[in-house]
């Protein structure tokens, strides 16, 4: 049963299931999940190690291949596009935060955020204008010129959210934002991600702390690759999506 898809659906997935394959033996990672999300909505995701959530990300995000169902973000169907253009969609319309902070070491701050903008073509004078702001955005207009060794770990995770929104992207992804952080400074990524949001950012977020869940606006539960549990916080003894029950 495919769910229906309004003006202010930003995702749409129906039916998503994600077999890992090793020799002979096959695992379910993703058990024909649905799941809408509608635009500025911030969606935490929990469950426990196994349970499917880096997964839910790879495949909603096109970062990885499905086996079946769809995937439309923006109302582009991700796995009906060739990977040039999937990859291309990516690289305009979405963000990402991982815990790893992946920035590329012989670049500057200023140097990393701006790359994005160059491969989506924006001139150089642009980019670098664009990329000085919004690390003034996150704080660091004092950091412009320093290479990721010479950043601390929070400043060196606020570069990658400066990454993530130079291109204004239509959605954020995050998997485990603060997992490489100390509790002070996961509390201020997180305030500053929570703030973001508040000023319209789509945000969808994998974490495993529940302080972190609680922060959000509709919190995801997973178990064996299925949601088990979809609600809005604060509506705790209402489902705020209930799966589509399929034969």
């Amino acid at each position: 049963m495919e769910q229906a898809e309004t003006r202010d659906d930003i995702l749409v997935a129906c039916g998503v299931r994600k077999i890992y394959r090793t020799g002979a033996l096959e695992v379910e990672a993703l058990r024909r999940v649905d799941l809408t999300v509608t635009r500025g909505e911030f969606v935490a995701v929990m469950g426990p190690s196994g349970s499917g959530k880096t997964t839910l990300l790879n495949c909603l995000s096109g970062l990885d291949d499905i086996d079946e169902g769809t995937v439309a973000v923006e109302g582009q169907d991700l796995h009906a596009m060739r990977d040039g253009a999937r990859t291309a969609h990516r690289a305009r319309r979405m963000g990402f935060i991982f815990q790893a902070f992946n920035l590329i070491p012989v670049l500057s701050a200023v140097e990393n955020v701006e790359l994005p903008l160059l491969l989506n073509s924006f001139s150089s004078k642009d980019a670098r204008r664009r990329a000085q702001d919004v690390l003034d955005r996150v704080g660091l207009s004092h950091r412009y010129d320093h290479r990721p060794t010479e950043l601390s770990g929070g400043e060196q995770q606020r570069v990658t959210v400066a990454r993530a929104l130079a291109i204004e992207p239509a959605l954020v992804w995050a998997d485990e934002p603060t997992g490489n952080l100390d509790t002070q400074t996961a509390d201020n990524v997180l305030e500053l991600l929570s703030e973001l949001h508040s000023e319209g950012l789509t945000l969808i977020l994998v974490t495993h702390d529940p302080a972190i869940g609680g922060s959000a606006q509709r919190l995801i539960a997973m178990t064996d690759g299925a949601i088990v549990s979809d609600r809005r916080l604060g509506d705790e003894d209402l489902p705020y999506h209930q799966p589509a029950q399929r034969s």
